[in-house]
């Protein structure tokens, strides 16, 4: 599930939204939390403990023997201390890294079931950074800054209040100088979440213009473009160094504003327990302060502002973390409602194929830019029935397939046997509809792999028999292994006619009621497009065809033929078939 959140969500959203994904975590999420408040309240304990043998050692020259006990006590309670933290560390390591493994799935599925046209609207490098290096920069947040911030809340009020029943002007001096630090803290604070965000933004935009320009590495070097872009991308990566070092000069600026005014703080604490020791100062009405009673809260004094010195070592996480949120959702133009990814239901196996009927009613699409490409167009397909779309370049007849397949938004109704797109879930859509379009996808592996990627559990001759269908055998019969050649990613050593047909054989692997096919014999000479027809035709008995072409040879093939024009479907003339020359096809 997902929350419909602005892109931009309100800094009291971002807040709420990381502090919910703490449930994600399980019960090591709240551990750090809890463990170490429990070591600052044995603290506590140590300390006065500690006090009261320096007095007794001191004032009362009692011998070591006779405060053994306390000391293996204090030894014991520093040893106790010592566990809670390292408990609370691993806790929070464990933790932080099972939320972001969620939100990574969640993300990842996010993307998955986003259609085409949005990945292909934005950069493939700033999403893979979003995935990687922004849910990254969460870590900090649950793993020191959360903990730190429960310490810094609880722990100096506690100890401020224990050391004000023993003197007040202590007291005094901590309620003077404690509400200086978080002040501010928050000042600083500003000028970091700014800084912050500036640098997010400057990462995903680095990211997707390194992993862009790599992908266009050949057609940057064709045209001679290799040597500027490799400047561009130093100054980006030097203006991404310079945003860096801002964030982290705002971070030790607040740190040295919180040392500040803790050394201010313990300094006037220790100055006034000195100078009532010597007798300068007497504040006690007549009371007189003892060495425990001092010694106490000389050791407590740099432990009050313990905490608040953690969090400011750790307040840019807090930047960071929503800076990485704000990108977050961005990116994703919403965040993630849950950390945990909905099931993908995945078919086992083929649903056995049915007579679909598609109908078009007053569809419009548009752009992403708004323009008009299909404006009230309406169609019927029977079932059993194959028709082509005819119409020059960039006219519509792919965003026409996209929306039918349901990867496009679009106004208007489409229907599948009378029920509308909208109500098949993503796994029904797809058994129940098949399409190609004039870009697939192809993997780094063998041409078989390539293929049953149509249908994982396909045998070898189901492959095969595929394969011949789409004439992918009248290429790779001819390679030394055959079907087994191995491809390189995207489909490199091969045709753009071979990767056509390889993807057409993935669709005869499955057996869909609807098949969608965008420019099926592109890149193909007359003879072998005739086979291939050939064999989508024989596929295609008992199918809906929907076929979006250039050729007329395909539309000749067809039983009903339509022209694309001015966003509008026209009955066309069907072309006459005419048989080809086949002898030398190849």
């Amino acid at each position: 599930m997902t929350s419909p959140l602005h892109s931009d969500p309100h800094p009291r959203v971002t807040r709420r939204w990381l502090d919910g994904q703490l449930r994600g975590g399980g019960v090591a999420a709240f551990l750090p939390l809890v463990l170490p408040v429990l070591g600052g309240l044995l603290l506590l304990g140590q300390a006065s403990l500690l006090a009261h043998v320096l007095h007794r050692v001191v004032i009362l020259s009692d011998g070591l023997s006779s405060v053994a006990p306390q000391l293996l006590l204090i030894g014991a309670l520093l040893a106790a201390r010592i566990a809670l933290g390292l408990v609370s560390e691993i806790a929070a390591a464990r933790a932080s890294e099972t939320i972001k493994q969620k939100l990574r799935e969640t993300l990842a599925t996010m993307l998955l079931a986003r259609p085409p046209v949005w990945t292909a609207a934005r950069s493939s490098g700033a999403l893979s950074t979003t995935l990687v290096e922004q849910v990254d920069a969460l870590d900090g947040y649950f793993v020191r800054y959360l903990p730190a911030m429960v310490q810094a809340t609880i722990l100096p009020l506690v100890f401020a209040a224990v050391l004000f029943r023993i003197d007040w002007m202590v007291g005094l001096l901590l309620l003077v100088t404690l509400p200086l630090i978080p002040l501010f803290m928050a000042l600083v604070g500003w000028g970091a979440e700014a800084a912050s965000t500036r640098q997010a933004d400057a990462l995903s935009r680095l990211s997707g213009r390194f992993a862009d320009r790599l992908r266009g590495l050949t057609t940057l070097k064709l045209f001679g473009r290799a040597a500027a872009e490799t400047e561009a991308v130093t100054a980006a990566s030097e203006e991404l160094r310079i945003r860096t070092m801002r964030v982290m000069r705002i971070a030790f600026l607040s740190s040295a504003v919180l040392e500040f005014f803790a050394a201010l703080g313990v300094a006037g604490i220790a100055l006034y327990v000195g100078l009532t020791f010597l007798g300068l100062v007497s504040l006690r009405g007549g009371v007189p302060l003892t060495l425990e009673a001092g010694m106490f809260c000389l050791l407590m004094a740099p432990d009050i502002y313990a905490p608040l010195r953690l969090l400011a070592a750790h307040y840019h996480d807090r930047a960071s973390a929503k800076a990485a949120v704000e990108e977050i959702a961005r990116q994703f133009e919403q965040l993630p409602a849950a950390a945990a990814p909905a099931p993908v239901v995945v078919p086992t196996s083929p649903p056995v194929a049915r007579p679909t009927q598609l109908d078009l009613r007053d569809v419009t699409i548009a752009s992403p830019t708004g323009r008009p490409v299909i404006v009230a167009t309406s169609l019927q397909v029977l079932p059993r029935q194959s028709a082509a779309i005819l119409g020059a370049s960039g006219i519509g007849k792919s965003t026409l397939l996209e929306a039918v397949a349901g990867l496009r938004e679009f106004g208007g109704d489409i229907e599948i046997d009378g029920r509308p797109l909208a109500e098949f879930t993503e796994p029904e859509l797809r058994a129940r509809v098949a399409m190609l379009g004039q870009r697939p996808r192809l993997f780094a592996g063998s041409i078989a792999d390539n293929i049953r990627i149509g249908r994982r559990d396909a045998c070898d001759t189901a492959v095969r028999l595929a394969a011949r269908r789409a004439c992918v055998t009248d290429f790779a019969d001819p390679l030394p292994e055959g079907l087994a050649t191995r491809i390189g990613e995207d489909g490199v050593g091969l045709s753009g006619g071979e990767l056509q047909r390889i993807a057409l054989a993935r669709i005869y692997l499955r057996d869909p009621g609807l098949v969608l096919l965008d420019e099926p014999t592109a890149h193909l000479d007359a003879a072998t497009e005739a086979r291939v027809l050939d064999g989508l035709i024989d596929f295609a008995r008992g199918r809906t065809l929907l076929v979006t072409t250039h050729s007329t040879a395909v539309a000749a093939r067809m039983q009903r033929v339509y022209r694309l024009a001015g966003g509008r479907l026209l009955p066309a003339l069907r072309p006459a078939f005419v048989q080809p020359n086949r002898r030398g096809a190849a």
